[in-house]
């Protein structure tokens, strides 16, 4: 039996692998390569390869098999990628093609499962007096994401899309998405949603962190950006609550460093909840960028 377990984070820019020792879970190499992605989908599958191999010769040891976290899902009818923003992976037999050129089981979730998977099993969710049995992991940044992990385990779903909680719609003549629906949540609680309502409202184009420093400083219409964020961050979390009544839910991504979001957010949400308490724990994440490698390795332990 081998003596480590190991993770690869296929990201748009980079590609991170990560290899874990199962007695302690320190991690024992951390490598990663330039994804490449403008040179086509074979070049990225040499790039994962030419990753593992040298991680190989760093641990001394051929792994059992491979957790990988995506950009999209693996579709569980047709075993082709789809939702992915990295769009060389549509389409594509990823799962198929892996195992072929590296010749080891590999098992695919989604980049958001991962993250969830690892604030469970090795960060926060981990740390508390009981263990949880529902953690849902939410990442709020360029675009909203999120995974469900039960009992340990990631839910994936019928349709390969469990935890798509970014794409239910909140605001019906809201902004146009890229999925072809109005007013997804990710339109409105992304980093970029919250951008384009400022500009909308102010005529000013302005980042998130300025957009924060000033709502700390009383611009009205940073205020008032802040204050919608909120509202509509309490409205679509307890949609989560209501269906899958999560233990924990675990807010990573730029936005989820908004202090607020776990005072003024969370008292947001008990005006839709289906109970007269919140007990819901509305965390921060613990991992940063070890996330989502993390998460990919637990998919194989």
């Amino acid at each position: 039996m081998a003596n480590h377990y190991w993770g690869v984070d296929l990201g748009g820019t980079k590609i991170e692998c990560a290899v874990l020792s199962y007695a302690n879970n320190e991690c024992v190499v951390r490598e990663r390569i330039p994804t490449e992605g403008n040179k086509g989908y074979q070049h990225v599958l040499q790039q994962i390869k030419r990753l593992v191999v040298r991680c190989e010769s760093l641990v001394g040891e051929r792994p059992e098999a491979i957790g990988f976290g995506t950009p999209g899902t693996l579709d569980p009818i047709s075993q082709t990628m789809k939702n992915c923003n990295s769009t060389h992976l549509n389409g594509q037999p990823l799962h198929h093609d892996l195992e072929a050129v590296l010749n080891v089981p590999v098992r695919l979730a989604n980049d958001a499962n991962c993250f969830a998977l690892a604030e469970a099993h090795l960060g926060v969710a981990a740390k508390l007096e009981h263990q949880p049995e529902v953690v849902f992991g939410i990442i709020m940044g360029t675009g909203v994401g999120s995974g469900v992990v039960v009992n340990g385990k990631a839910l994936y779903g019928c349709h390969g899309i469990a935890g798509e909680w970014g794409h239910n719609v909140i605001e019906p003549e809201g902004r146009a998405c890229y999925c072809g629906k109005h007013g997804c949540v990710e339109t409105v609680l992304s980093g970029k949603g919250l951008e384009a309502y400022y500009s909308e409202i102010s005529g000013e184009i302005r980042s998130l962190p300025v957009i924060v420093d000033l709502a700390s400083n009383g611009d009205q219409h940073a205020v008032a950006t802040i204050e919608r964020l909120h509202q509509q961050f309490g409205r679509a979390v307890a949609n989560i609550i209501n269906v899958l009544d999560p233990d924990v839910i675990v807010v990573g991504g730029g936005v989820g460093n908004i202090d607020s979001l776990y005072t003024a957010g969370r008292e947001a949400i008990l005006p839709h909840l289906f109970n007269p308490v919140l007990n819901t724990q509305i965390l921060k994440p613990e991992l940063g960028d070890s996330a989502g490698v993390f998460g990919a390795a637990m998919l194989v332990k």
